[in-house]
């Protein structure tokens, strides 16, 4: 029996639905013909289809229900032997990801997620790299806003830079106009699951000092000059803080692999987010740290957990954000390039050449995701003799660098361009 091209896990959910959504558009633009859904309640999933398919005036009635619970091992493997792909949906990745990991390598399945969890992302790679590569398939994670225009921004500036790239420093932004945002306030910003996935990473992230010994026993060259931190700062008259995300997570991990695969000089890299107003900004500090602490305590991190609404001041619902917010919901990444013009002495001349590229889009949480997670499976489906390795666990940046995925973000209103080019 021939495999399905895809299946999205976790269909029900808030991102699964999504995802679904805009299947029934890719399938037709991208030669998806074959595909499916799956999830624990047949019932779920069919009423699901009937929503989706009013919803985009498409029947998707015949499309593969396929019964799988995160729960039931036997159920994730005859998912995962009827597809060439998976596309798991289902998180926080930190509980209920592994056994989609474990099903799909041992059915020799492609599998694409939308983590921003470095410990689940990193202890996959540890735990089942080796596996999927002797497979034969890809596991890659982060192929969600977090973190494709990070990592494959970082990609975009380096392919364009013409020169020697030192360092990115990204600035994201966002915005959302006046008339949305009532809507915002009743049902929030950010979907239940994003939470549950950051107040569990914050809590365990004690373990990723010694899981990265683990993974990388040898460190990367020292290069110079060095990209110091910056905490609260100030840029083009806006405030910036360190943006917590996957970001620097995911792009570490691709420069790793490009440098011990491909020779490559590494790229550092620092996240930044536009905090607001300085006393908005020391508020969020001053939040930061209060969230910092109850997550290490099990009765406050349940706190956290059972009345999100009040803990995040209303940015995040059980219900999820309204379909108004997310489709008017804008983001913008500023990638800062700083290195040397070709030709130059690194080693003995301080960079001298500046390059600023720019990722914007709409629906960051949503839109943007499912379109970036969606495109990454279609990737690795449709051009294979362009990845650069027989299979693993790895990172967009690592496996996408030479193909047509940026092309096809920006054909799906992800756009990437150059915006400023300087030297000194």
């Amino acid at each position: 029996m021939s495999r399905l091209d895809l299946v999205i896990f976790g269909a029900t959910g808030f991102t699964g639905k999504q995802a679904v959504i805009h299947m029934v558009k890719f399938a037709k633009k991208y030669d998806l013909a074959s595909w499916g859904v799956a999830g624990r309640s047949e019932t779920k999933l069919r009423s699901m289809i009937t929503e989706v398919s009013k919803k985009t005036g498409e029947d998707i009635s015949s499309v593969k229900v396929i019964i799988a619970d995160i729960d039931d091992d036997k159920s994730l493997k005859n998912m995962c032997a009827q597809t060439k792909m998976i596309v798991n949906c289902c998180g926080p990745y930190r509980l209920y990801g592994e056994p989609v990991v474990k099903a799909a390598v041992e059915n020799k399945t492609n599998y694409v997620d939308v983590s921003g969890e470095p410990q689940f992302m990193e202890t996959m790679q540890l735990c089942y790299d080796e596996q999927a590569r002797e497979a034969g398939v890809f596991i890659v994670s982060a192929c969600g806003w977090d973190s494709i225009p990070a990592d494959m921004g970082v990609i975009f500036l380096k392919q364009h830079f013409a020169g020697t790239l030192n360092s990115v420093e990204s600035y994201l932004e966002s915005y959302l106009p006046p008339e949305f945002q009532a809507e915002s306030r009743e049902r929030g910003l950010i979907n239940y699951g994003t939470w549950e996935s950051l107040v569990y990473g914050i809590a365990h992230h004690n373990e990723l000092p010694s899981l990265r010994k683990k993974l990388y026993p040898e460190p990367l060259p020292r290069l110079k000059p060095k990209l110091q931190r910056q905490t609260l700062h100030k840029k083009d008259g806006k405030w910036y803080l360190p943006f917590l995300g996957a970001d620097e997570s995911v792009v570490y991990r691709t420069q790793r692999y490009l440098y011990h695969n491909e020779q490559e000089r590494p790229i550092q890299f620092k996240a930044y987010f536009k905090s607001g107003s300085l006393f908005q900004s020391v508020l969020g500090i001053f939040g930061a740290v209060i969230l910092f602490i109850m997550t290490k305590v099990s009765f406050t991190r349940n706190i956290l957990l059972k009345y999100p609404k009040v803990c995040s001041l209303g940015m995040v619902t059980k219900e999820g954000p309204a379909d108004n917010v997310m489709n008017n919901t804008h983001f913008s990444f500023e990638l800062i390039g700083k290195g040397w013009e070709s030709g130059v002495d690194v080693d003995n001349t301080k960079p001298n050449k500046t390059v600023v590229a720019k990722v914007t889009g709409t629906n960051p949480g949503y839109g943007a995701t499912v379109v970036a997670l969606l495109m990454a499976a279609h990737t690795i489906l449709k051009e294979r003799e362009k990845l650069p390795r027989a299979g693993g666990v790895t990172t967009p940046g690592a496996i996408f660098k030479n193909t047509n995925l940026i092309n096809k973000l920006i054909e799906n209103n992800l756009k990437y361009e150059i915006v400023g080019v300087g030297s000194k």
